[in-house]
């Protein structure tokens, strides 16, 4: 009997936008303590996409490093998963499938259940690998996370893309089974076709999270799943870092393990920075931990993926030896070292600035000091360059 191939994540780069306003303004813009922002959410900075940036743009930023590394040969099919989708019909993959100069012969889909999407992604790659090992899948998740001005949730906007290159024999991480599952029909979060933001039920939200946690792993562990106190490291979806936390006490205390933060907190260093980022989310925490000075070689993560409405799932992956072969830290500190500070008044006039009406031409100058930019809006439609 021949042995199936290992599949996996074989790279992972990250992308955000090109701006970033410190919590500690926003805190006193609004007669806040910075220590609730801090220390109360776990946050210390939120990315902001310039005018010419978006999901688009972001994602395609974050796919470049790795085609410039692997070549475009074997990807028949590349997923972007989002929720802050750019079209009713067109997928975001679209307009990147362009941008990246990828070929003809590949099948790009789009991919939306709330922060969970690019788990589905991960999960749909890894079926198609299976099925042909020849062949690599190019996921993109990227999102912009939006709430109304002065509200609660504020602070917790964010916006970052994460690409990843799923093939056999992967460089970075082995993703076995199993896998465990929890779905349930709630309005903890949803964004309307007439609104772009989203509505968020706070309480609801964070008692859905943990049950969709704690669900997905009863169901992990049913499938066979390997106790938490084999797994080295964990991953959770990250709304605001504090609200991982609270989900890594929560399943210390529902399998009885003595899971320490340390095993967790490495997970938070740029989701900090960068803020909620919905499906990038837990792939921003992973990229963090591959990026720590520990040596993780042969070790297991556990990741848990959380979409509000609401799925969940638990899986693991484990570490490959010579994960550390690509620079992948001083690149992603690079661009979060990069962005342009700018103040409440700046970030506020790029939130309202989003373009709503396409019904009149519009034309965005090429501002940020990214390789790719959206133009503007010519006969209803979205346009993007590469410098």
């Amino acid at each position: 009997m021949n042995t199936p191939p290992v599949i996996g994540i074989h790279d992972l780069a990250v992308a955000t936008g090109s701006r970033v306003l410190d919590l500690a303004d926003l805190a006193r813009a609004t007669g806040v303590e910075p220590a609730k922002f801090h220390k109360g959410l776990g946050q210390d900075q939120m990315s902001v996409p310039g005018p010419d940036e978006d999901i688009v743009t972001m994602g395609a930023a974050a796919a470049a490093p790795i085609l410039d590394r692997h070549g475009v040969a074997g990807i028949r099919t590349l997923l972007f998963a989002t929720e802050t989708g750019v079209d009713q019909s067109k997928a975001a993959g679209i307009f990147t499938h362009r941008l990246l100069g990828l070929p003809p012969a590949c099948r790009v889909v789009e991919l939306k259940q709330a922060c969970y999407g690019g788990t589905a992604a991960l999960q749909m790659a890894i079926g198609i690998v299976t099925r042909d090992p020849r062949e690599r899948v190019l996921i993109i998740s990227s999102d912009i996370a939006r709430y109304g001005i002065d509200t609660a949730a504020e602070p917790t906007q964010g916006a970052g893309a994460v690409a990843m290159l799923v093939a056999a024999d992967p460089d970075l991480l082995e993703i076995p089974t199993p896998t465990g599952i929890w779905t349930a029909d709630i309005d903890d979060f949803w964004r309307p076709n007439d609104s772009d933001i989203a509505m968020v039920e706070g309480k609801l939200s964070i008692d859905a999270y943990l049950d969709a946690f704690t669900g997905a792993w009863d169901d992990y562990r049913a499938q066979g799943g390997v106790a938490a106190s084999e797994i080295d490291a964990f991953c959770h979806h990250q709304p605001f870092t504090r609200m991982a936390e609270k989900a890594h006490r929560k399943l210390a205390e529902h399998t009885g393990v003595e899971l320490g933060l340390d095993t967790f907190l490495p997970s938070t260093r740029y989701n900090r920075r960068i803020g909620n980022s919905y499906t990038a989310s837990l792939y921003v925490a992973l990229a963090a931990v591959l990026d720590s000075d520990d040596d993780l070689t042969g070790s297991r993560i556990g990741l848990f993926s959380y979409g509000s409405g609401a799925v969940g799932e638990f899986f693991t992956g484990v570490v490959r030896p010579g994960y550390r072969a690509a620079a992948r830290r001083e690149r992603t500190e690079a661009l979060l070292d990069a962005r342009i500070p700018i103040s409440v008044e700046e970030y506020r006039e790029l939130h309202r600035r989003v373009p709503r009406d396409t019904s009149t031409d519009l034309a965005v100058d090429p501002v940020s000091a990214g390789e790719f930019h959206f133009a503007g809006i010519s006969g209803r439609a979205r346009r993007y360059t590469r410098d």
